[in-house]
């Protein structure tokens, strides 16, 4: 098979990959609203509006969006437009639901972010701003693997073929000078593909040796007595890349400044809220994962698990660049034109006001 052709393919199969879940409820569950925020007497509507409908994914790495929920962010910045909820389980289900008009702004990962603007030939999505950084790791079984060099000839569990954590770990292993097939996963090291829901228990039956994995399921591992051998975050520079960006389907954002400004401001105040209460934002969102999926985590899984993510309001535009050069190294993509991706010109505008320093798109769109 020609070599375009099979990359092609490869970037076909990754847009139809979901991005990981962890204790997301089903495609287009609606989210509870706890109901804390009230709409304030003689509240208008932001630009007539009835509502803005918010998707996200119970996930820990989508914290600003929990906590978001949960205090009542969204609702007290969008007055009496009704902030109405909607969890994923996956990437791809969520584009398709902004797509299709069902959500108008969404909390995701990069490599569906990518994927959708990609498949849409830049037409699509825009991303207006970051969310969260970090979470990532390397957990190995302690009694098998002892050092990085240990990897070598071992399985390794990754979420799914093509999404970030199986992109990053594709590239790792390149850079330890090891091969592999990466639609197989064969090679010098075995990449076992393992929905995160599983992984614990494929990790206990000891069918894997380890896993590069986002939290709550590298604590989860770290909980069955596995330890943390790497940090994905101590290979980027500044121990940051993007793993959260906040998305909006581009005819809204056209339309409805006002409300897409509504909702970053939200994200702002939770983002201040979440690094400035800590402990009282770990529990808030775990209130949310428990309202949305019905099970909460245990502290000696969410502890460590919210300890090893930064929230930012940095989309971390040049790391995203750099995810994207990673998949197309590991033969998984063919190399994507991103310019005009993101769109930060109203986070921007509610940085300034609130006396922050701007962020910038890293030549990837208006910034």
């Amino acid at each position: 098979m020609p070599a375009t052709t099979a990359l092609r393919r490869s970037l076909a199969v990754i847009a139809a990959l979901p991005l990981l879940t962890l204790a997301a409820c089903g495609y287009g569950s609606q989210a509870k609203d706890d109901g804390a925020v009230k709409v304030a007497a003689g509240a208008k509507k932001i630009d007539g509006l009835d509502s803005v409908k918010i998707g996200y994914f119970g996930n820990l790495t989508h914290g600003t969006a929990l906590v978001g929920v949960n205090k009542g962010f969204f609702q007290k910045e969008l007055g009496a437009t009704e902030a109405s909820y909607a969890t994923f389980n996956a990437g791809p289900s969520e584009i398709e639901a902004l797509n299709s008009k069902s959500i108008d702004i969404g909390w995701i990962g990069p490599s569906p972010a990518i994927n959708g603007y990609v498949k849409s030939g830049g037409k699509s999505l825009k991303i207006i701003g970051g969310s969260a950084s970090g979470g990532v790791k390397l957990v190995v079984n302690p009694d098998r693997i002892k050092s990085l060099k240990d990897v070598e000839g071992k399985k390794i569990a990754t979420p799914q073929l093509g999404n970030t954590q199986d992109v990053a770990f594709l590239n790792w292993i390149a850079d330890q000078g090891w091969k592999v097939d990466a639609q197989s996963g064969k090679g010098d090291v075995t990449v076992v593909r393992t929905d995160n829901k599983i992984t614990p228990d494929a990790y206990k039956s000891g069918s894997i040796d380890g896993a590069w994995v986002p939290e709550p399921t590298a604590s989860k591992l770290v909980a069955e007595g596995a330890k943390v051998l790497l940090d994905e975050s101590s290979l980027w520079p500044d121990k940051k890349f993007v793993i959260t960006n906040i998305i909006v389907r581009q005819d809204f954002l056209k339309e409805h400044p006002k409300a897409v400004e509504a909702v970053l401001k939200a994200s702002v105040e939770a983002n201040k809220w979440i690094n400035a209460h800590p402990d009282e934002a770990r529990a808030a969102a775990n209130e949310q994962l428990k309202a949305d999926s019905g099970k909460a985590l245990k502290a000696n899984v969410l502890d460590p698990a919210w300890k090893s993510i930064q929230f930012t309001d940095d989309p971390l535009a040049a790391t995203l660049d750099t995810e994207a050069e990673h998949a197309v190294k590991a033969g998984l993509l063919e190399k994507p034109d991103l310019n005009g991706i993101y769109d930060l010109t109203i986070l921007n505008k509610v940085l300034k006001a609130e006396g922050a320093s701007t962020v910038d798109a890293a030549g990837l769109g208006t910034s």
